[in-house]
């Protein structure tokens, strides 16, 4: 019976010492989830916080018109802004490649070498090849920890493409005012040296020396008058008298203007516009429009051509104007340059013929002051047609 007693009171000792042992797991792994939710919650907090001061960063280095590249301690792109991106034309993620890898340039790769030795590297000009060439000023810094051991580097590229383009442009406008200039210059110091050498004791002679002396300093005016219209036109300071302007009637004052000069090359000059025809224009400005594509109409077309103006309304707001000649065109390579300052199709003939190249700079500028468009559609041998377009009235 004691036996029994003891047997009972050993099972109920463990049953209790079980339901103890049952109730402080349960207390315990209640306290273990509390605080494993509040280590989630931190932990999310702070990964949530990371996120989003990697995505701020992110949208900060996003943002600057300058390129920035992070490299790590091993020279591995660690970050990439988009301004790099599209200064580059990277399609691809390149984080974790070396330099060469993801930009293939030895003479980047070279900047990166110096920063171990030089720690910054200022004002290093880089060449970018490419459908678009560029041009950028890289500067770099190697990252440094507490001790002074480089940990990475940060690179910094400017876009210095527009000012590498207009400086080019400066030197060429330069070169060519210089070449302008010099031409008649010379002309004329050689005709007036021979005249002083004796020729002035010809009357015949020396009356056909004075005539080109005088036609080549109507070349260095009119080059000087289009030098300074091209620069107000560019600088804006030129205003636009608008109004109502008929156009076949200010196309009549340029026929007449050019009819002796197309006579002398036996060249038909056709006004083909409508009447009642009308545009809101400057009407000094749009006969100089006119007349410079119907003097250049005249001057490269073929001798017995013909050069036409016409024009019509556009189903817009928009006044169409053309002028077309039959004369020996113009080649593909050209069409898109033929706008700017001094670019001449040939060059031999354009200073034979003795024009300023600004003529079409003049006419795009002019046209666009407008709030038109210029454009040109010519075949080799089929002739040219020079298109642009006003308001309507």
């Amino acid at each position: 019976m004691l036996a029994y007693v003891l047997i009972v009171m050993v099972l109920a000792g463990a049953v209790a010492l079980h339901w103890w042992w049952r109730r402080r797991y349960a207390r315990l792994h209640e306290e273990w989830l509390g605080e494993k939710e509040v280590l989630d919650s931190v932990r999310t907090r702070h990964y949530q916080e990371a996120s989003q001061r990697a995505a701020e960063q992110q949208a900060l280095f996003n943002s600057m018109a300058e390129g920035v590249l992070i490299l790590d301690y091993a020279g591995h792109v660690q970050l990439v802004n988009r301004s790099l991106q599209e200064f580059f034309g990277l399609k691809s993620d390149v984080r974790g490649q070396t330099i060469m890898e993801a930009f293939r340039l030895q003479e980047l790769a070279e900047v990166i070498r110096r920063l171990p030795e030089e720690r910054i590297v200022q004002g290093h000009e880089l060449e970018v090849a490419g459908i678009q060439k560029r041009w950028l000023e890289v500067n770099a810094a190697a990252v440094l920890d507490r001790a002074g051991t480089q940990r990475g580097a940060i690179l910094v590229f400017h876009d210095l493409t527009r000012l590498k383009q207009l400086e080019n442009t400066r030197q060429e406008f330069v070169a060519n005012v210089s070449h302008e200039l010099r031409t008649p210059l010379s002309l004329i110091k050689g005709f007036v040296e021979t005249l002083l050498d004796g020729a002035k004791d010809d009357p015949e002679l020396s009356a056909r020396f004075l005539r080109t002396i005088e036609k080549h300093t109507d070349r260095l005016t009119y080059l000087i008058e289009d030098l300074l219209t091209i620069s107000r036109l560019e600088s804006g300071q030129i205003v636009m008298n608008l109004h109502d302007v008929d156009l076949r009637e200010e196309a009549a004052h340029v026929v007449d203007d050019l009819q002796a000069r197309a006579m002398d090359k036996h060249v038909t000059l056709r006004n083909d516009l409508p009447p009642n025809l009308h545009a809101r224009a400057d009407a000094d400005r749009l006969q100089q429009v006119l007349f410079n594509l119907v003097e250049n109409a005249i001057k490269y077309g073929r001798s017995d051509g013909s050069v036409s103006i016409g024009g019509h309304a556009n189903s817009g707001d928009r006044i169409e104007l053309w002028v077309q000649d039959n004369g020996p065109g113009i080649p593909v390579e050209s069409k898109e340059r033929i706008f700017e300052r001094f670019y001449r199709v040939d060059r031999a003939r354009s200073r034979e013929t003795g024009g300023t190249g600004l003529g079409l700079a003049i006419v795009k500028h002019i046209v666009q002051a407008h709030g038109g468009e210029v454009w040109v559609k010519s075949e080799l041998g089929k002739g040219a047609t020079f298109f642009f377009t006003l308001p309507h009235a």
